[in-house]
């Protein structure tokens, strides 16, 4: 068996904001890199996307998840108390979704056909080609 199943948690908000996986790694890289540069440059995100997705958590709530501070040098960001609350409220919500559906999540894991190979994003069976439609020329 390549790996077990996963049941990624995605919170989607009635404001329109969400909290992913991505998200929860974005809030750890920058809590250790202090700065969404540094952020961009560990993940391998862009810098723009970094910066969209801490400006879209802090308005998703009415509490910030990051502080801010702008500048070249002496700049950064940090994770306020609240986004340290979010962390662990979503940690938590992870471990209690992970104990709730173990056992269907098993059951299904061992439905699933072990040859089974993804394809490639867009791919589309091999199909004959339609042959070219044929003009008719009008006689006057």
């Amino acid at each position: 068996m390549k790996g077990a199943a996963q049941i990624a948690l995605t919170v989607n908000f009635g404001n329109g904001g969400s909290l992913s996986p991505e998200d929860l790694l974005l809030i750890d890289v920058i809590r250790k890199e202090r700065s969404i540069l540094g952020a961009a440059r560990a993940s391998g995100i862009s810098y723009r996307k970094c910066w969209l997705m801490v400006d879209a958590l802090n308005r998703t709530f009415e509490t910030p998840v990051f502080e801010t501070h702008p500048g070249r040098r002496g700049g950064g960001a940090e994770i306020t108390p609240f986004g340290e609350r979010l962390i662990a409220l979503y940690r938590s919500m992870e471990r209690r979704t992970r104990t709730a559906t173990a056992a269907a999540l098993g059951e299904l894991q061992k439905a699933t056909d072990r040859h089974y190979q993804k394809r490639a994003s867009g791919a589309v069976e091999a199909a004959p080609k339609a042959e070219p439609r044929r003009v008719r020329s009008r006689r006057s």
